[in-house]
Formats: C-alpha cells, sequence, structure tokens
C-alpha cells in the first residue's frame, strides 16, 4: 500500500492511497487543477481514480468535489448520516454509503468515528500485510478503537497545535475553546500521546497532518512526538504533511 498528501491543513485536504489493484482519494479539499497536476506527476490522471473516500463536509474537504466529479465516474463513499449535506454535490448514482467495513479491489476498509463539530470519520484501511490509519479533524482518539488500530503501519493523524501557542495567540476566546474541546482539533502533545499507546514493531511510517498555519511549527509537531516515543523501542519514521507541499510516496 502506498500513500501521499497532496495537501493538508485549514486551506484544503486531499491524500492519494494505492493498493495493489485500487487508487483512492481521501477528501476532495483543493481544486481539481491541482489534483490533476499532482496525479500527473505521478503519470496517472483521475480517470485512474477507483474511489473518493469523504471524512466530513467541511469545505476544506470537499470544496473541489463538484469538479472533480465532472471529471471522474468514480464512486463517492460517505456516510449516510451526511447525505442531505451532500445530494446537491455529488451525482446520486456515484453515491455509495461507507458500511462497517467496505472491499474496494482488495482494500478493506473500516470507517471510525471522530469526533468534530460536524458528523465526521477517520479510515483503517487494510490491504494483506499492509494496514493504514487515517485520522484528522477531531477533538480525540475513543479508547474503544484502540485495539482495531494499534501496531498499524502507517498513521496519518492529526498534529493541529501547539496548546500554548493557540492560548497566547489572536483567535477569540470562544474559538480556541472550541478547537481545545472534544469537538475540536487534536494537539501536539495529544496525538503524540496517542502514537505512544498506538505504535508498535510494525509501525513505519507516521505522517503528520492538518496543522494549524497560525499555532504550530513542523520541527515543533515532530520534536512533541519524538519525545513522547524515545522511551518506547519503536522509532518510525515521522514526516509532515504540508498545506502547500506533496509528501513523498511513502510505500509500505
Amino acid at each position: 500500500m502506498k500513500i501521499k498528501s497532496f495537501s493538508s491543513g485549514s486551506k484544503g485536504n486531499c491524500t492519494y492511497i494505492e493498493g495493489e489493484n485500487c487508487k483512492l482519494l481521501i477528501d476532495v479539499g483543493i481544486s481539481c487543477k491541482q489534483i490533476q497536476q499532482c496525479l500527473k506527476e505521478m503519470q496517472l490522471s483521475l480517470d485512474d481514480i477507483d474511489a473518493i473516500l469523504i471524512t466530513h463536509t467541511h469545505k476544506d474537504h470537499i470544496q473541489g468535489l463538484p469538479v472533480v466529479l465532472k471529471h471522474t465516474g468514480a464512486k463517492v463513499y460517505i456516510q449516510e448520516d451526511i447525505y442531505k449535506e451532500v445530494k446537491t454535490i455529488i451525482p446520486k448514482e456515484q453515491i455509495e454509503f461507507l458500511l462497517p467495513t467496505v472491499s474496494l479491489k482488495g482494500i478493506k476498509i473500516s470507517p471510525f468515528a471522530t469526533s468534530h463539530d460536524a458528523i465526521s470519520c477517520g479510515f483503517l484501511l487494510e490491504e494483506g500485510s499492509s494496514s493504514l490509519v487515517y485520522v484528522t479533524d477531531t477533538g480525540y482518539l475513543p479508547r474503544k478503537y484502540f485495539p482495531k488500530l494499534s501496531n498499524r503501519n502507517v498513521y496519518f493523524i492529526e498534529a493541529n497545535h501547539d496548546e500554548e501557542l493557540l492560548m497566547n495567540g489572536d483567535y477569540p476566546y470562544l474559538v480556541k475553546q472550541r478547537i481545545l474541546g472534544d469537538h475540536g482539533h487534536l494537539s501536539n502533545k495529544t496525538t503524540a500521546g496517542y502514537l505512544k499507546l498506538l505504535v508498535g514493531e510494525n509501525t513505519k511510517e507516521i505522517l503528520l497532518a492538518h496543522l494549524s498555519e497560525h499555532h504550530n511549527f513542523e520541527t515543533l509537531a515532530r520534536d512533541t512526538v519524538i519525545d513522547a516515543l524515545s522511551n518506547t523501542p519503536y522509532h518510525p519514521h515521522i514526516a509532515v504533511a504540508k498545506q502547500k507541499e506533496e509528501t513523498e510516496l511513502v510505500e509500505v
């Protein structure tokens, strides 16, 4: 399985996933033109995309979807609860509802509920011995999911903000409380704590995602996770998914 972030942050999110026989996009929060360019660099096009997975309906996760769907007949997998929000955006014949598990050309997709100020979900993707946990835009990660999400090969996980930088920043107090709350975003510290409990001997890569442009730094996010894992026997490679720059194609 391979993963590449095309863009990650509050201005737009889109991630490419490739299995042996299946190519997916998770979220379409950037322009169709940008996605086409990213795919072209990989000698691909939207015609090669088999399906699109949507985590939730905030603008930075779906704003490019209407134009993208003019260029692909790929199915769009959504939670049934958000159908009313997207029925004017996605042609009915292209909508598929996410079930407890979905199998797409050899990739098993298991969505799990996340906690945000919109109906949202993360994904566990598995193909053979490869596995990927994808979770952004959540105030916390329920412990009941830990057995299922533990010791996976790749974690694509939000590290949105540094709590001290956020509290000392210019955002109104109520916005700060929303970000810090159970329906907001994961901080560096919280994400580091989760990863300390989740990573195992099979974990090869951590991609820190959805970093705030105002209340975080790449080095700060990475160092917070490195510190948390320093007393464990596990030291996976840690990279940052950026807003304006693609990541390398990671293969596990």
